[in-house]
């Protein structure tokens, strides 16, 4: 047990990120069930859905789950109403994550519904904010991650800060963690457990379009980048993502819609350039959106369901542990074999 597994109930410190159009309940559910931190998307879902959601996770399984926000897209008053929303039926023992920094109330309305929140930051001022605001678990991304990037630096460089200036902080890291051995690195290096967003994209209860899915399972890690063109939506913000048609010409096209994506049993017309990534229901240009992926993907090699993956990590993580000559697996930016 570390501190996060210990201070979020789970068997393996290990949380699943909560990523729009991928992480939906079916994915929150296994994860949870294997014993690792399921965390359900709230990205810009209505209150009313986001809480009948939150229902069908909490009637699905008993172990511990999160649900994530968004404040910086959804803004404050936003991510106030979705936590108004979900926390009356989150259960005993679940916890909420929040991307970026949650102002006071949106934190205060956390801490006094009685759930633990894990804030994921990229700066070591952002992380003494977030610990003032009452995180009770800090999520440090590095610039290894795919989506959308926090900070500018590199997950071990960041983490090294963050202990130093908050030894007793509960810390878990994000990027780069594919296999058990990454995860027993990170917490060999002082973390207490991380996060992982590309590991599960392709799962088989992932949400995402089954190109997307694809697309991670065979890249290598240099056809990842980070950009900022996919700004509609979501400015200001870069994001590592895979290469395609936009990422690799100098000149924007117009941003008229591409595709379309069905929720709820409405459609909407997603434009070029849009942020959001395309799942399950979406139809059209799907080669020309943003596929969040991080380097890490050069070792996310099947489309295993959740529970195959946990429990893979889960035994890869006790024998890294277990042995002070083991090392994790490659990191380089050779391209997969066929």
């Amino acid at each position: 047990m570390t501190r996060l597994a210990d201070r979020l109930g789970l068997r393996l410190p290990l949380l699943q990120a909560g990523m729009g159009a991928v992480a939906g309940p079916g994915l929150c559910v296994a994860v949870s069930r294997a014993g690792a931190g399921g965390t359900l998307a709230l990205y810009k879902e209505p209150p009313a859905r986001a809480a009948r959601l939150v229902r069908e996770v909490a009637a699905a399984t008993g172990r511990p789950f999160g649900v994530n926000v968004v404040p910086e897209v959804t803004g404050p008053s936003g991510c106030l109403d979705q936590l108004r929303a979900v926390l009356p039926e989150l259960p005993p023992g679940a916890f909420v994550t929040s991307f970026g920094l949650p102002d006071a109330d949106a934190a205060r309305a956390v801490r006094a519904a009685g759930h633990p929140l894990v804030v994921q930051v990229g700066t070591l001022a952002d992380a003494g904010t977030a610990l003032d605001r009452g995180a009770a678990v800090l999520v440090l991304q590095g610039t290894e991650a795919g989506g959308h990037l926090l900070g500018r630096l590199p997950g071990d460089l960041l983490l090294s800060a963050v202990r130093n200036r908050h030894p007793h902080a509960v810390l878990a890291v994000a990027g780069g963690i594919a296999t058990g051995a990454d995860l027993a690195d990170a917490v060999a290096r002082g973390a207490d457990g991380a996060m992982a967003g590309t590991l599960f994209v392709p799962a088989a209860e992932s949400t995402a379009h089954p190109e997307f899915k694809r697309r991670v399972v065979e890249a290598a890690a240099d056809d990842t980048l980070i950009t900022s063109v996919f700004d509609i939506g979501w400015p200001h913000r870069p994001h590592r993502v895979l290469a395609n048609p936009l990422t690799t010409t100098g000149e924007r096209a117009p941003a008229t819609f591409i595709a379309t994506t069905r929720v709820d049993g409405r459609t909407y017309p997603v434009p070029r350039y849009s942020a959001a990534a395309p799942g399950e229901r979406t139809t059209g240009r799907i080669e020309e959106m943003a596929m969040y992926c991080g380097r890490s993907c050069a070792r996310v090699t099947a489309r295993h369901p959740a529970a195959v993956t946990v429990a893979r990590i889960g035994r890869e993580y006790e024998s890294a542990r277990s042995s002070p000559t083991a090392s994790p697996g490659p990191t380089g930016s050779r391209r997969k074999q066929p």
